[in-house]
Order: C-alpha cells, then structure tokens, then sequence
C-alpha cells in the first residue's frame, strides 16, 4: 500500500501500478538523475501525489486526450495514466535521456494508455483537451505556446484548457488571466507542510 491510498480509491491494478513505481524510479534514478538524489525518498509525497492533484481539480471523462508538456521523468503525466486509464497521455520532453526513463517506466507498468516523445512543445501540432504540466515555465510563456494544441470540441464537465502545478508567489504570473483562471492550494486534498505552498492554476481556453 502507498500513500495515494489514502486519498484515492483504486483498483488492484492500479495499487500495483502506484506501487511499483519506487523501484522503477530508484533504478531509473541511479542511471539517469531526474528526481533529486535527496528527493526520492519522498517520492510518493513530493511527486506522484503532487501530480494527482490534478485528478482531484478534474475528473476526467473516458477518452480525454492529454498532454504533458516537460513531463521529464514522467510527471504528472504517468500517474495521471495510472489513474485515468481509459484516457490517452502524450507526454513530451526537449531531453532526451528524461523522455528514456518516462518511457520505459511506462512500459514497464503496462500503460498502453501513454506515448513519449523526445520535441519541444513547439513542434507538437496535434490538438488536446487538456494540457498539464509541472513548474515548467513562467505561465504566460507556457500559454503561448500550447494555445495551438487545446481542441475546441469539449468532453469534459469543464471546458478544455490548461492545467499547471506551481508554488510560491504566483499572483505576478496569473495576472494577465486574473479574470479566467481559476486557482486551488493543494493543502485542499492533501495533508503535510510540503502542500501548503503548491497550488494548481486551471486556465480555461
């Protein structure tokens, strides 16, 4: 059992999914450094529970098409695949050896659900639902780069868009969207002093 237990009911297959990913990632770790040597002890706090506060900001309906932009070692696009399996995820990195571990940690969970690309954003032309992302870049950058990629056709009780992680002092990045974007501490899910300065920005398009 992990920790995600505590905050999400899921299946079996899931539960093992969620907990294979420590050893996948301590393996994966020590060739290839995309968490923090310190940092991976706190793995299921700090980054796969993290990720999934975007699962408790939206739902997502069957079939949601999903891109994670600078997923790096997968986050927060593979444990939102473990958890929505019935939704498809592309997740994109400009470094190659990043997008080599968040694929074959989604290999070797079984995720039929998930494809990696080693491209800038830029040079992602499909369209999406939704696209997330974590503590990439500053938010109006990110906007205008992934304007193209939002589908106009919704499936979702909330209108397609943009989905980031962020923490800290966030009001001079939101500004320009002060009337459209919607924001949410991640201490509204999750307990523990590390959450009570991450926030989830939603930005509808």
């Amino acid at each position: 059992m992990t920790i995600i237990s505590d905050y999400f009911k899921l299946s079996d297959r899931q539960a093992e999914q969620f907990a294979q990913l420590d050893a996948l990632y301590r393996d994966w770790n020590s060739k290839i450094n995309v968490i923090s040597r310190k940092d991976i002890d706190n793995l299921y706090e700090h980054h796969v529970l993290h990720s999934l506060a975007i699962a408790k900001w939206i739902p997502f309906q069957p079939d949601t098409t999903i891109l994670d932009v600078g997923t790096g070692g997968g986050f927060p696009g593979i444990p939102l695949a473990i958890m929505f399996p019935q939704c498809q995820f592309v997740l994109v990195d400009s470094i190659g050896k990043k997008i080599k571990v968040a694929s074959e940690v989604a290999k070797a969970l079984g995720l039929t659900n998930v494809v990696c690309k080693q491209e800038r954003v830029e040079e992602e032309k499909e369209k999406f639902d939704f696209v997330v992302s974590r503590a990439v870049m500053p938010l109006p950058d990110l906007v205008k780069l992934v304007r193209k990629n939002i589908s106009n056709k919704h499936r979702n009780a909330m209108p397609n868009g943009l989905i980031v992680l962020k923490g800290g002092d966030l009001q001079a990045e939101v500004a320009p969207y002060i009337k459209t974007a919607e924001i949410a501490p991640c201490s509204k899910w999750f307990k523990g002093s590390w959450f009570e300065t991450k926030q989830i920005i939603y930005l509808p398009f």
